[in-house]
């Protein structure tokens, strides 16, 4: 199928030729007839499957032609994030060139007033986030009722936020003689709840398993300490070759201390995270993309949906807290049939995080240790298991079996190496058989003896036989 069968006019067709597109993706295809259609829609895949231009492409065959008028946006796209409404923005421009339609992104952390000035003019298209667009139009600066296309992207990132209760606010504010189009990775009940009362009637496409992870994704589990974290990382780094890498963290305060840390060691790390202004996040987000900075160390508010092309790493220096974020975090490499790689580095503590992850992936991730050559070598025991039951294989002719590590509380070492002292002899120059003898021994002194564990002689360190009476207490 080529984008001529779907029905678009020639200034679409300029517009994707120019960008390089000659066939339609699969949410493309199925999407698009159905919104020419003018029916309502619920598209269900994840991010980086052509999603954006699935609702764009058709909005500007609808919207060309007519005319906005001032404070009245025709249509309407709500997303998530910052960063999220820029890349639509980007979609529009790119494939409304040929057409006279203009366009208006609001979010927060930028010029109000310029925004107002665009509102004040009329405009076609309306990009914004759910708390930008309520703040203006409290102020009376927008109206809504001449809403035509409404576009809900990013459902369950919107809900996993709290946005819901803003986008009813919102949708309440519209006409109800409208099309509504709502797209999503995954339908959550809450999500099936919102498509019952806001659309009619409507189709639904899909395309791949929701929330499923990228095929061409190398996954790998590195087990660490909090602690040791920092230098682990470092690890990563050193032993692969990395081009450029997302590196998630699951706080804001850790995006900054990583990001510190990676560049007092030389490394060219930037962060960004969403107490960031705007001005300063779109300029450090071009600069990833322009290869001006090698590692963006970020928090997954401000790096869901952001698509990077030849992305070769992602790094989660923190288990996600919600196993749709880990799925969402990878997909950032791996895109468009290149392959990549992902590491996640585990602690005691992530037990169930790290199982949520692996129900949702419906397999375990490998178990990786790093040999002197810096090349991910398999665990054994589960971990191969699940390796050749489905999990990940590519690229893994040069791994060798390797035993997985296993960490200890440091009181629980200290214990050990005591009991094998003790049984060894090791460690005291005055070593005495495992069984100590008691029978010369007055009876308060066999009841202190068998108090003091790892201690078979009996002796205080430091007193020999002369013990000090309140120590007998």
């Amino acid at each position: 199928m080529s984008f001529e069968d779907l029905g678009l006019s020639e200034n679409l067709l300029r517009a994707m030729k120019d960008c390089g597109y000659t066939e339609p993706t699969p949410i493309q295809a199925k999407a698009i007839p159905q919104i020419l259609m003018a029916k309502d829609l619920v598209g269900l895949a994840q991010t980086g499957t052509g999603k954006t231009a699935a609702f764009t492409m058709p909005m500007i065959e609808i919207l060309d032609g007519g005319r906005a008028r001032a404070r009245m946006p025709r249509s309407l796209i709500l997303a998530p994030t910052r960063e999220l409404a820029a890349q639509v923005a980007e979609n529009f421009e790119l494939y409304g060139k040929y057409t006279k339609l203009n366009m208006a992104l609001l979010t927060g952390g930028t010029n109000m007033q310029e925004q107002i000035k665009l509102l004040d003019r009329g405009v076609d298209v309306l990009i914004a986030t759910p708390g930008r667009l309520l703040d203006l139009f409290e102020r009376g600066r927008i109206l809504l009722t001449g809403v035509k296309v409404l576009v809900i992207d990013e459902a369950d990132r919107m809900l996993d936020m709290g946005f819901i209760p803003d986008i009813e606010k919102i949708v309440s504010l519209l006409s109800p003689i409208r099309q509504t189009l709502l797209f999503s990775a995954t339908m959550a009940p809450e999500i099936k709840r919102l498509t019952t009362k806001f659309l009619s009637n409507p189709k639904e496409v899909s395309v791949a398993p929701p929330a499923s992870p990228a095929k061409n994704v190398e996954q790998f589990v590195v087990h660490t300490s909090q602690r040791n974290k920092n230098n682990m990382i470092r690890t990563i780094i050193q032993r692969e070759d990395i081009k450029n890498a997302f590196v998630f963290c699951n706080r804001k305060r850790d995006v900054d201390m990583l990001t510190k840390w990676l560049c007092d060691r030389g490394y060219n790390a930037r962060g960004m995270h969403g107490d960031m202004d705007q001005k300063t996040r779109t300029k450090t987000l071009e600069d990833f993309k322009g290869g001006n900075i090698r590692f963006l160390v970020c928090s997954d508010v401000a790096g869901r949906g952001i698509d990077v092309s030849d992305l070769s790493h992602v790094l989660n220096y923190d288990v996600p807290f919600n196993a749709d974020d880990y799925v969402h975090r990878i997909g950032r490499t791996g895109r468009a049939g290149q392959s990549g790689r992902a590491w996640m580095l585990v602690t005691d503590r992530d037990d169930k995080f790290i199982d949520a992850v692996h129900k949702k992936i419906k397999k375990t991730i490998e178990v990786v240790d790093l040999d002197g050559k810096g090349r991910p070598q398999k665990s054994s025991g589960d971990a191969s298991k699940a390796g050749s039951q489905g999990g990940n294989s590519q690229g893994g002719g040069s791994k060798s079996p390797a035993k997985a590590r296993t960490h200890k509380k440091p009181e629980q070492k200290k214990q050990d190496a005591q009991k094998q002292d003790v049984k060894s002899g090791r460690g005291r120059s005055d070593a005495q058989p495992t069984t100590p003898n008691y029978a010369d021994k007055p009876a308060d002194d066999v009841k202190k003896v068998k108090r003091d564990e790892g201690n078979p002689t009996g002796h205080e360190d430091g007193f020999g036989d002369d013990i000090p009476a309140f120590l007998k207490m």
